[in-house]
């Protein structure tokens, strides 16, 4: 649905170079996703490590589009 954005509320309109910023950031959170599935799979590492660094990068992406984003609501 084109401009479905518009329906949904607390959402903003982005300019180019927003868009822009929001999927490399997407982009780049998918490449640091694939090594963190890499460090998962290898048993011989502290895997309780693993997982904290995976949350706080998930954290990190989230706040960082967030950023760029900027919704207007809670």
């Amino acid at each position: 649905m084109e401009n479905q954005h518009r329906k949904i509320k607390t959402y903003r309109e982005l300019t180019q170079v927003e868009i822009d910023l929001m999927n490399e950031g997407k982009d780049l959170a998918a490449k640091v996703g694939e090594y963190v599935e890499k460090l998962k799979s290898i048993d011989t590492l502290d895997q309780d490590s693993v997982l904290t660094g995976e949350i706080n990068l998930k954290q990190g992406f989230m706040w960082a589009i967030r950023g760029v984003a900027q919704p207007t609501g809670f």
